[in-house]
Order: C-alpha cells, then sequence, then structure tokens
C-alpha cells in the first residue's frame, strides 16, 4: 500500500526527470464560479497529463533485470504515454494495449514514444486475458493505470507539489478537485495532502453516468459502471474504482462530484479563453465542478486539477464552438 514515504521516494526518483506544473488564476473564472478558482495546469506536464508521475515512479522502480526485458500496459492513451516514455528513458521495451476508440491523437502520441501499440475491442475482447499472454511470452512487467502501489505514489507526488503551491499562494483551507476514473491520482494526492496540507480535502470529479466512484463513496462499497464506452472523457472511464485506492479514497475524501459533457466542454473552452491552456474532456471534469458546481461546494477557495491536454483537434474545435 502506498504511504507518504513512497511518495516522497517516487518524488526523488522523478526530480529532474520530469516538470513542475503551475498553479494559474483567473477573475473571470473566479466571477463563474462565485469563488477563488485556482486551476493546477498537469495538462503542461510532460506527455500531456499526470500520467507520466505514475509512469517514471512505476518503471524507475522495477529491478534492473526485469525492466530490461521491457513493460506492459493497458490505457485509453494517457498512461500508455506515460508508461511509454518513462520507458524510452530508461531504454527498455514497452507494449501498450489500447481501445480502438481511443483519440487518435493519443495513439499516434504512443507510438511516436517508441511503444508497440496492440488494439482492443472495449466491449469485445478480454484485455487482461490478451494483456497477461503477451507479459508471459515475453518476459514483461505489467504496470496497472491505477491499482499499483508505485504508480499511486507517483501521482501522489502532485500533491507534494500542491501543497508547496497552496501555501505560496496563502491557501491553508481548499477542496482539492481531481478528475477520478480508477482513483490513482485521487488517492495519491489525498495521501500527499493529509501529511503535507491536512486543510485541503480532496473532492473526487467524474462525467455523468460514469461516476461510480461517486456511488461507491456513498454506499460505502465499490459500485461498477453499467458501461465502458460513450463518453468524451475517455481518460477516466473505468469500470469501478481500484481495490488499492478505494480505501484511501474512502478515508480521505469528500463527497464525489459528477459533471454533463455539455459542462465539460464548455470548461474547456473557458480554460483557453481566459487562461490559454488546453485541456482534454476528461481532464477537465474538475474544472468544470469548480465552474459548475457551487452548491456541491463549501470552501471559499477551490483547487482544480486539470489532468490532461491530449485531445482530438475536432472535438477541441466542438468544445471552443460553445464560446460563439
Amino acid at each position: 500500500m502506498s504511504d507518504i514515504e513512497m511518495i516522497r521516494a517516487a518524488r526523488a526518483r522523478i526530480a529532474g526527470n520530469l516538470r513542475r506544473t503551475p498553479l494559474l488564476s483567473a477573475p473571470a473564472l473566479d466571477a463563474i464560479a462565485g469563488r477563488r478558482v485556482l486551476l493546477k495546469a498537469e495538462c503542461l506536464q510532460v506527455t500531456g497529463s499526470f500520467k507520466a508521475r505514475g509512469g517514471w515512479s512505476a518503471v524507475s522502480a522495477i529491478a534492473p533485470g526485469a525492466r530490461a526485458r521491457g513493460v506492459i500496459a493497458f490505457s485509453s492513451g494517457n498512461h500508455a504515454q506515460g508508461v511509454a516514455h518513462a520507458a524510452r528513458e530508461h531504454g527498455v521495451p514497452a507494449v501498450i494495449l489500447m481501445p480502438k476508440d481511443a483519440p487518435k491523437a493519443k495513439i499516434d502520441g504512443t507510438r511516436a514514444l517508441g511503444a508497440e501499440v496492440v488494439l482492443f475491442d472495449r466491449e469485445r475482447d478480454d484485455r487482461d486475458a490478451m494483456g497477461a499472454a503477451l507479459a508471459e511470452e515475453r518476459g514483461l512487467t505489467l504496470i496497472k493505470p491505477f491499482d499499483d502501489a508505485f504508480v499511486i505514489a507517483g501521482q501522489g507526488t502532485l500533491g507534494l507539489e500542491l501543497a508547496e503551491q497552496a501555501r505560496e499562494h496563502g491557501v491553508t483551507s481548499a477542496e482539492v478537485l481531481v478528475c477520478c476514473g480508477g482513483g490513482g491520482l485521487s488517492s495519491g494526492v489525498a495521501l500527499a495532502l493529509e501529511a503535507e496540507a491536512p486543510g485541503l480535502r480532496v473532492r473526487t470529479c467524474e462525467p455523468e453516468g460514469f461516476d461510480d466512484v461517486a456511488r461507491s463513496l456513498a454506499a460505502c462499497e465499490i459500485r461498477r459502471n453499467d458501461r465502458l464506452s460513450g463518453s468524451i472523457c475517455d481518460a477516466i472511464v473505468t469500470p469501478q474504482p481500484g481495490n488499492l485506492t478505494f480505501p484511501i479514497l474512502r478515508r480521505l475524501c469528500g463527497p464525489g462530484l459528477a459533471v454533463s459533457e455539455e459542462e465539460v466542454l464548455r470548461a474547456m473552452a473557458l480554460a483557453f479563453r481566459h487562461l490559454r491552456v488546453v485541456i482534454e474532456p476528461g481532464g477537465a471534469v474538475a474544472v468544470a465542478a469548480a465552474l459548475f458546481r457551487p452548491e456541491a461546494l463549501t470552501s471559499d477557495t477551490v483547487i482544480a486539477v486539470a489532468t490532461g491536454g491530449n485531445v482530438d483537434a475536432a472535438l477541441y474545435a466542438r468544445a471552443l464552438s460553445t464560446l460563439e
């Protein structure tokens, strides 16, 4: 199980290899939200998302002999690129299983990082069986997208940065809104904030219809999504919270939030207009919650983590059209 010492160790391994992403603000966003809004621009991270943190943490923690044989991961794109980047920088092979309906930008980006991409059908193919067969055949080490202690620790390094930046901005109390799929980032950030900034509390954010974490938190036990496709927020569509992540979320996070696709698209456009940052749909869910769920928030300041910026041009144009 990940803990604060694992997160600090992951930060030491990551140091000098990834970015300390900025904490941004704009008066216009404060006015829409009716409170102070700070945006953690992880969309500016290496590979375009926070997944570079977990990827580097996990790859760098594998014993050298096993690491040399290579790694394998399952992902719709951001975890894929994070693992592929870390594998390339460590000089080892990477095989990535990606759904056929993943955004082209993410598939192309993963291949550009030198990974071998194997495509599968979300609804028909047994991804786990495909991955297990490849891992056994080639001696690859599996790096799970969220239910992995080293991945959680790597994502938790964002929380360490956020604690420092909150102090720099004079923020001692706030709700920290985090886009959530399986809960790797949310749980890692929650562990880091518990140790370094206990006045900051994580709230998970999901698209409506795929809010398994919010329902699980409300029920105090894991709940599944009824479907695994059909959302523009592909980066955070997962079957259910992780077995490692959920106990952390249940202990440390407030009630989950859910937003509509229309609100996500509007948040993407507003972030571009007022901050000049590009956010993908799954990465904009927390920003949408900050702007359009004021009744569900209690703090005078909210911090929204913009978790990724890997979006296809046509979908981004659709988002920008909401400004017209």
